[in-house]
């Protein structure tokens, strides 16, 4: 595969960078480098504002294929270039990326017109946020246990009080999600729901769109990480309501849009992930120069050269399966080979994770302290390698744990025979 960049990808390129350089300079400093996975609690007015920023300049939704909301749209050498561009700039983390990369390409994929027409152009401004309402205490990794249901109502949507767009009928949701990221700023929340009553498996399930502001009905509860941080959320739904025009794919197709989700989470959003994974991967590597452990221990010299060869062939991975995908450029689109995103997701949790071990490694023994006092009256804190060795713990569960990836691999791709269940 060609993956090369062209002289209009440098243009813009130029562009990006200048647009970037100019705001990141100006109102935006403080917000530079803050946010992203283990610092999600950093910033939050300021990264709000940003994604108001970065929809008046059109910067998103650069891979929905049209132009129609208010958003650029650009090819996808082009998508490619404002990722390392962003990353490289170390511009905010982003609050909007849930709407912009998973549920924007799902409507347009999966989605009525209408649906389109009221939602995207909220997501390309920057002001409507989105959190994702999949994983419950019984159904994490697989899906397919979901127990939130939902009941149509036909006769409610007039009288719900939560605005327009919610037509003749509605659906009450019943039920808890965990794990929800940014579900404590979220505007609205797309969730997996059953609802067909006896429904096993993945049948009798629906995908809705439910507003987030309904007090008494939707409850958020931060679960505190060992970071010290709260990122993610228990969120419980007693009666919340949801349109029944705002049911994507229509009812009793959730698990196909579901999935069809999935398969936009891993696309040029990864190169973005990995450029971030080498500025950590180039701190680890100070560290280790700055207390000599580079020179006096070859093991842990031979573990830091792995780390970077492996983080180079997850880029070429990751191009080869974006230049797979087709010339439409849609974001993250992963083609038809059903095992590219599993694929994704081994390979970066488990090399995440061994370099917040490499990371505990060259510090030595004084990785175990805090970088002040410590007591009981004031509780310790992380730098930045600490926190990402304690967050590491956790990629190879979320997004997917790596038990259930392989044995996606292994059904959908190798062919081989069903897990028992």
């Amino acid at each position: 595969m060609d993956f090369g960049f062209g002289v209009e990808d440098e243009e813009f390129r130029a562009e990006a960078r200048a647009w970037l350089a100019g705001r990141l300079g100006g109102d935006f400093a403080g917000a530079v480098g803050r946010g992203g996975p283990g610092s999600e609690h950093e910033g939050g007015p300021e990264r709000r504002a940003w994604e108001r920023e970065l929809g008046r300049g059109g910067w998103i939704g650069l891979g929905w294929g049209s132009d129609a909301y208010g958003n650029r749209r650009a090819t996808l050498t082009q998508q490619v270039v404002w990722a390392e561009e962003y990353a490289r700039a170390r511009a905010p983390g982003r609050y909007g990326h849930i709407g912009e990369n998973l549920l924007a390409p799902t409507l347009l994929a999966h989605g009525t017109q209408e649906q389109r027409d009221e939602f995207l152009p909220g997501i390309a401004r920057g002001e409507a946020l989105w959190c994702q309402g999949y994983s419950e205490p019984g159904a994490g990794s697989d899906l397919a246990g979901v127990r939130t249901s939902a009941v149509l109502d036909a006769g409610s949507g007039s009288g719900s009080g939560l605005g327009s767009g919610l037509g003749s009928g509605s659906y009450r949701v019943t039920g808890q999600k965990i794990w929800t990221s940014l579900a404590h700023e979220a505007d609205w929340c797309f969730v997996l729901a059953r609802t067909e009553p006896g429904s096993r498996g993945h049948a009798g399930l629906s995908f809705l769109l439910v507003p987030m502001d309904q007090p008494g009905r939707i409850e958020v509860r931060p679960i505190r990480q060992l970071t010290g941080t709260s990122e993610f959320n228990e969120v419980f739904f007693d009666g919340a309501v949801a349109s029944a025009s705002h049911v994507v794919g229509g009812a009793g197709n959730g698990w196909r849009v579901a999935m069809g989700l999935l398969g936009f989470e891993r696309g040029v959003s990864t190169l973005v992930q990995q450029i971030g994974f080498a500025e950590e991967l180039a701190g680890v590597v100070r560290c280790a120069l700055d207390s000599g452990a580079a020179v006096s221990d070859p093991v842990l010299r031979d573990r830091l050269v792995r780390q970077w060869a492996e983080l180079r062939v997850m880029r070429w991975n990751a191009l080869r399966t974006l230049g797979s995908s087709g010339s439409s450029g849609t974001s993250g689109s992963s083609g038809g080979d059903a095992g590219a995103p599993s694929v994704t997701k081994l390979l970066w949790g488990r090399w995440h994770q061994r370099l917040g071990e490499l990371a505990m490694g060259v510090r030595g023994a004084a990785a175990a302290a805090g970088p002040g006092d410590w007591s009981e009256e004031s509780p310790y804190e992380l730098d930045a390698l600490q926190r990402l060795f304690l967050f590491t713990r956790a990629d190879t569960i979320y997004g997917g744990s790596d038990e259930i990836q392989r044995n996606i691999i292994a059904e959908r791709v190798l062919g081989l025979p069903r897990e028992a269940r």
